[in-house]
């Protein structure tokens, strides 16, 4: 009898246990099942996200395609506020752009003329000088300083292997951990490239070199209708509070002239700045995609209250590709893509009305 009930003791243990382990065994796949379909779910939402951008990326791409077509007979050429003609090409800023292929509404295209950026393969010595000495705070620049940053980047982009008065060559980049080669030539492959120059990873630390620098195309100066403001900080004549008020000139309407500079600039400044500005274009861009960011009541209040000019636009990341456009009837030249390139500033000008250097 006692042998009886205790089989059946271990009959009701070894059924309590497989069930037990019966519902382990479900749970377990359950929550793998709901993973997978949640994984499934997410890839498809995020393929399907792809897509749209990469769509967003083919307009974008064919409306600087679509720059270079003459206008439609009878097509209403745009007007500032007072009246006068702007140029298409100039709203290549880096402004929020409307396409003429409409896009997802979640999606923001910017795009940047090259012609705004600082050209690093076309730059002479003694422009380099000045934009170092600038930089480095003008009048108070240690010239010792700027000595060094100078003769180190000729060494870097001549054509030989000898070292200037207190240069490097060879020798001190192949001593470095690691160790690498100088260029020794005046054609850059990258803006990055820049931070490999002894003295320069220092001199620059905290700047976007994407956003204020370019090694494309053949331009020698700066046309401010498009230059950021990265690169109009790095050259000789212009203060944040010029800079402010060019951006909010161009967002007004076009800076056809030096005379219209003049408007802005300070005459001792204009004589700096004249030898480093112009009114071409290029067909070298830079072009960013990327999703739109909405911030919350309480968050714009926060920051309308720490900063009157906050930059709406909270994004600093996008999709970046940088091309060449080479007419309507052929597809760009892709030079460089990064899913994560890094965004100019994008705000619009920082200064109030009452405050304009202009009328």
């Amino acid at each position: 009898m006692i042998s009886m009930g205790r089989q059946r003791g271990a009959v009701i243990i070894i059924v309590l246990w497989t069930a037990v382990l019966l519902t382990v065994l479900v749970t377990a796949m359950a929550s793998k099942v709901r993973l997978s379909a949640a994984t499934t779910a997410n890839n498809r939402i995020a393929s399907l996200d792809w897509a749209e951008l990469m769509g967003a990326v083919s307009h974008a791409e064919m409306e600087l395609m679509l720059e270079r077509m003459d206008l439609p007979v009878g097509e209403p050429l745009e007007l500032s506020e007072n009246g006068e003609v702007l140029t298409p090409a100039y709203r290549f800023n880096g402004e929020a752009l409307q396409l003429n292929y409409p896009i997802a509404e979640d999606l923001v295209v910017r795009i940047y003329d090259h012609a705004g950026k600082i050209n690093l393969n076309r730059i002479n010595r003694q422009d380099m000088e000045v934009l170092i000495t600038h930089w480095l705070g003008g009048l108070d620049a240690d010239p010792e300083q700027v000595q060094e940053l100078l003769v180190a980047w000729t060494d870097w982009t001549d054509l030989n292997e000898l070292a200037g008065i207190e240069g490097a060559e060879n020798e001190y980049y192949q001593n470095l951990e690691p160790g690498y080669t100088p260029r020794n030539n005046p054609e850059l492959d990258s803006v990055e490239e820049l931070l490999l120059v002894r003295g320069f990873d220092e001199a620059l630390e905290g700047v976007n070199l994407e956003a204020a620098f370019t090694v494309y195309g053949n331009g020698r100066r700066l046309n401010l209708n498009l230059a950021t403001r990265e690169a109009m900080r790095l050259v000789p004549g212009l203060t944040e509070e010029t800079i402010e008020n060019i951006i909010a000139y161009r967002e007004r309407e076009d800076i056809n002239n030096m005379a219209e500079i003049g408007e802005i600039v300070p005459f001792e400044e204009l004589q700096e700045l004249a030898p480093w500005v112009g009114t071409n274009t290029s067909n070298i861009y830079t072009l960013f995609v990327y999703p739109r960011v909405e911030l919350s009541a309480a968050e714009t209040a926060l920051l309308e209250e720490q900063d009157e000019f906050y930059n709406p636009d909270p994004v600093t990341r996008g999709y970046m590709e940088i091309l060449e456009v080479r007419g309507y009837t052929n597809p760009p030249i892709i030079y460089h893509i990064d899913p994560y390139g890094r965004l100019p500033d994008t705000a619009s000008a920082r200064v109030a009305e009452r405050d304009l250097l202009f009328r």
